[in-house]
């Protein structure tokens, strides 16, 4: 079979399309193995969507669903939704002539709208609209902290730190399990922020979360911290730009294909 791999700030993929939709935990387990397979934090795989299906795009009309989604975090385990594998899957649907530039495909969460910017083979920008986020809870209190609890296509806890170099991972596992979430500190560095990530699934921080920067963005924008369009740093220290509509959150930020190869 012939897969991509894609680095989306940090976060990876491999990405392949096929006509048949099934289960393929097994194979994302395999696929991303870091020593035995590609290595990657997840597996993305496109299959077919009915196109009399519609949706509605950025500027508010109908929309054909180009494609539907299937996602597995490199545990095999299938997620809802994932903000850098959506804009890495555009950028791969687009090279690949599955759909044009501006596209509207289905995940687990929703319909995701995402456009392909001043693209080649190799990257490009590329923006997506999440599906509308959720607070869920605004005051957990855990260690002393306050923990606000957000759907941004899959849940996530989210605290506002003094000190963005302070990751307690052995209190980000404990969270992740007894709330079944994915866990952020976001740190206000002057007008933008700087955000940290365990990742279920994964069961580690990872250098980048699209639904989790999105997520921080969020809860920071609703308490009054930031503007509704900002930069957003994750580890990997790239530079990502998140902003709200009167639909969603919009997610923008470079893909970077790294190779394609046979497996």
């Amino acid at each position: 079979m012939i897969v991509s791999k894609y680095s989306a700030n940090g976060n990876d993929f491999v990405i392949f399309h096929t006509f048949v939709k099934k289960d393929r935990s097994f194979l994302a387990k395999k696929l991303c193995h870091r020593q035995d397979g590609v290595g990657a934090d997840g597996l993305i795989v496109l299959v077919p969507k009915d196109s009399k299906e519609c949706e509605y795009d950025f500027q508010g009309n109908q929309s054909k669903i180009d494609f539907e989604w299937q996602f597995y975090n490199s545990d095999g385990s299938e997620a809802e939704m994932c903000g850098n594998g959506s804009r890495a899957c555009a950028h791969y649907a687009f090279a690949n002539e599955l759909a044009p530039s501006k596209m509207s495909f289905l995940t687990i969460a929703g319909v995701i709208n995402a456009e392909v910017e001043a693209a080649d083979a190799k990257g490009g920008m590329v923006l997506s609209e999440l599906t509308p986020p959720q607070i869920l809870e605004t005051n957990i209190e855990h260690n002393g902290k306050r923990w606000f609890k957000i759907n941004t296509g899959v849940p996530h806890l989210v605290h506002v730190t003094q000190n963005i170099e302070e990751f307690d991972m052995a209190e980000a596992r404990e969270l992740r399990q007894k709330h079944n979430a994915n866990v952020n500190i976001v740190f206000v560095d002057g007008k933008n922020l700087r955000v940290r990530t365990y990742e279920r699934g994964v069961e580690d921080e990872t250098l980048a979360c699209g639904t989790g920067m999105a997520a921080s963005f969020y809860i920071a924008y609703k308490e009054g911290l930031v503007s509704n369009n900002i930069e957003v740093y994750p580890k990997s220290g790239d530079t990502l730009y998140l902003g709200v509509n009167e639909r969603s959150i919009t997610f923008k930020g470079e893909v970077k294909r790294v190779f394609t190869a046979e497996v």
